[in-house]
């Protein structure tokens, strides 16, 4: 089966923007600050208000109830089980284990890009255009994060 996100991607747009609005609403609320060292490493990766930062532990990153949209972001490579982390504007997902300094600076690298977006909508609208476009791994996004990736704080 394939799976052709470019020609379902104005449909899904507005539902993801919607969903990832409201999940990262959920991190604000629920979410720990960084600490010292979580700040000093969101700086050093370019975030301009890693205060603002929160970071939810969870079982697994929650998915859609929108079945189109879920299966959209399985298929994709956004979601899954294999996912440890998902930034959501300045909130931020990490699978319970998975916290390390380098999956921080790499979700921290997409806060930066959110910040540099304006906005959940803005950067999405660019974002999943560059999945449909290159794929999850090629992704100018996914690429920039990677390269800022940290091993220490």
């Amino acid at each position: 089966m394939t799976f052709d996100l470019a020609s379902v991607l104005p449909q899904l747009l507005p539902r993801a923007i919607g969903w990832a609005e409201a999940s990262a609403g959920e991190i604000l609320r629920a979410g720990r600050a960084l600490d010292a060292d979580g700040l000093a490493l969101a700086r050093s990766v370019g975030v301009l208000r890693p205060e603002l930062v929160r970071v939810q532990s969870v079982a697994t990153i929650p998915t859609p109830d929108d079945p189109s949209l879920r299966r959209a972001a399985m298929y994709t490579g956004l979601l899954g089980p294999h996912v440890a982390g998902l930034t959501l504007g300045h909130g931020i997902y990490i699978v319970s284990g998975h916290d390390s300094p380098r999956l921080l600076s790499h979700e921290c690298r997409h806060v930066h890009q959110y910040e540099v977006a304006g906005s959940i909508a803005a950067f999405l609208r660019v974002y999943l255009k560059q999945i449909a476009d290159f794929g999850y791994e090629d992704a100018p996004y996914e690429v920039d994060a990677r390269k800022w990736e940290r091993e220490v704080p």
